[in-house]
């Protein structure tokens, strides 16, 4: 009787697309960095930018390509609504922990995500949590901490509020990726759920951007600053390079991810965000790698590798006993 191999077949595709999602999501702050310190424009104004220009990308291509993505059944568009202003509130906070703790806490305090998927993940979607997976999130974790630097305790220099904001944005990344994998479970098509989460949260960001109290530092002083780059063209350019490139084809893939890994496995799957994020910036950039680094980024791979190694054993078992359960069934 031929095993059947569909379980394991699942497992590498939700890894190999898990993993391109973090290569090509590294990017993102490459031209984030690029942005801001170009332009100086406020953080906010670029989110809500970055958003709508993923939105007005992907309308078209689906709208010629696949036009039925473009349809949804009425009680799907709360859930995507909430969904879509979770984004928002992610994308609000991460911002405004970069401005209270510094680069690398945020970074690291964003990458908690991975523990709070896990352990969210086991409590409202069942996913399964071992030990393999609570080492992997310890290794990542870890990992995360080293590749930031934030092993030094002068950089841990920052307000109850700054560490309270940074550990809110990874619980929201942590809601995000449940949400995601909830989506795929309700039958929702990856980039149908990309568009409408995004249009959303573009919505809501222009709501954030406009009240006249400010909710979250870096929004719009003023109406008009929502065209902060005025007649800079190539600015404009480079902000839908980041909407068009590594939002849309990172967010989609790991959207993609999520229908074939647990959210808890391709959130750690994406940890390698920082590690890759560090490489290119040492290429284009001249930003070396340190050491600590180094071993930082081997924590995160070997973290990753070992789950997936795990993952792929489980799956065999499961396969290898059930010709034996059928076997047994047919004797009795």
């Amino acid at each position: 009787m031929k095993i059947p191999t569909a379980k394991s077949s699942n497992l590498t595709r939700g890894y190999s697309i898990a993993l391109a999602s973090a290569v090509i999501l590294s990017t993102t702050a490459i031209l984030i960095r690029h942005l801001t310190q170009t332009y100086q424009i406020p953080a906010l104004v670029l989110a809500f930018w970055r958003d709508s220009f993923v939105a007005l990308t992907l309308f078209p291509i689906l709208a010629w390509l696949r036009p039925v993505l473009l349809r949804i059944k009425r009680q799907d568009l709360l859930y995507l609504g909430i969904y879509g202003f979770v984004l928002a509130i992610f994308n609000s906070l991460w911002t405004t922990s970069v401005v209270l703790n510094g680069a690398a806490v945020s970074t690291v305090l964003a990458y908690c995500s991975a523990g709070f998927t896990a352990l969210l993940g086991w409590w409202f979607l069942k996913e399964r949590l071992d030990w393999a997976k609570l080492l992997a999130v310890a290794l990542s974790l870890g990992g995360c901490v080293l590749v930031a630097g934030a092993y030094d305790p002068a950089v841990w220099n920052s307000n109850l509020a700054g560490i309270v904001t940074g550990i809110l944005s990874g619980l929201c990344y942590a809601v995000y990726s449940l949400l995601g994998r909830s989506a795929a479970q309700r039958g929702l098509n990856s980039w149908t759920t990309l568009l409408y989460t995004f249009g959303f949260a573009a919505v809501f960001l222009l709501i954030f951007n406009l009240l006249p109290v400010k909710p979250f530092p870096g929004t719009a002083a003023h109406p008009a600053d929502l065209l902060w780059l005025g007649n800079a063209l190539a600015g404009w350019g480079v902000l839908f390079l980041l909407a068009a490139g590594p939002t849309l084809a990172g967010f989609g893939l790991y959207n993609m991810s999520l229908g074939y890994l647990p959210s808890s496995v391709a959130n750690l799957v994406v940890t390698l965000e920082p590690a890759f994020t560090a490489a290119i910036a040492y290429f284009m950039f001249g930003e070396r790698l340190t050491g600590i680094q180094i071993g930082g980024s081997l924590m995160i791979l070997s973290g990753v590798v070992f789950l997936r190694i795990y993952e792929g054993w489980l799956a065999s078992q499961t396969q290898s006993e059930s010709p034996k359960k059928i076997e047994v069934a047919a004797a009795e």
